[in-house]
């Protein structure tokens, strides 16, 4: 039985890290943080108002408002290092 060729391929090896290591800036922490409590704020005053508050005006879109602000906060933390 013929013996089994050799691999003639080079070992992977993984490309230099930086010596810096990423880190987020100083405003991203706090404005998600702001960003989830806002939301989650407007949703709770919206419903403990019985609908009149924070805007009157856009009735059922208030939850819109609340969810897109809480949605900021997550998108924001998917970015934090």
């Amino acid at each position: 039985m013929p013996k089994s060729r050799v691999r003639k391929k080079a070992v992977y090896t993984p490309p230099p890290r930086s010596s810096k290591a990423k880190s987020s800036p100083a405003w991203l922490v706090p404005t998600m943080l702001g960003c989830l409590l806002v939301g989650l704020a407007w949703i709770a005053i919206f419903y403990i108002s019985g609908q009149t508050l924070p805007l009157k005006v856009i009735d059922q879109w208030n939850l819109v408002v609340g969810f897109a602000f809480i949605v900021a906060g997550v998108m924001f933390a998917t970015r934090w290092h």
